[in-house]
């Protein structure tokens, strides 16, 4: 299984590819979509759409994993953020990919085993699950890699229930 990973935001966009067989996870892949604040929204809504359309063409991923929208307090960055994630699913609807959305919490939970996790426990969990060195930066594409992580478990799970329905 091979899968997308990837953390909306109109600054910074994070990635990260993560690929499960009959081993450990490991890691393909990461890295960022950058705007500048200095661009005109719609031009950098069209740099994430494109820029992420190679991404995907490029690793032909088995699933996309997206990070729902978590509500802010900023009601300006909330819109910006809901922005980029529509271009986002766009860019994912037009790879042919199956996408999956989890909450924060969810990929909390799912990485580190709570759901309140400080974004270091989950940065730290994501560098020991895949037997790295170091903790992939930004955090941005840290947070994507968690992500396609919580997928691969979400994943493992609904087959282990559907194998035992089955029996």
């Amino acid at each position: 299984m091979l899968v997308l990973g990837i953390d909306p935001g109109i600054a910074i966009t994070g990635w990260g590819v993560v690929s499960k067989d009959a081993d450990d996870p490991h890691l393909v892949d990461y890295g960022t979509i950058d705007t500048s604040k200095n661009t005109p929204l719609p031009q950098r809504l069209q740099t994430i759409h494109r820029e992420l359309g190679e991404i995907i063409s490029q690793h032909r991923a088995d699933a996309v994993a997206v990070e729902k929208l978590f509500f802010s307090k900023n009601v300006r960055t909330a819109l910006s953020v809901g922005q980029a994630r529509g271009v986002v699913l766009l860019a994912v609807a037009e790879g042919g990919i199956p996408l999956y959305e989890y909450t924060p919490l969810e990929v909390k939970q799912s990485v580190v085993g709570y759901g309140r996790a400080t974004k270091d426990q989950v940065q730290q969990l994501v560098k020991m699950l895949l037997g790295l060195d170091f903790v992939p930066q930004p955090d941005d594409a840290a947070d994507a890699i968690a992500v396609a992580i919580c997928h691969i478990h979400s994943a493992r799970l609904k087959a282990m229930l559907t194998e035992q329905e089955g029996s």
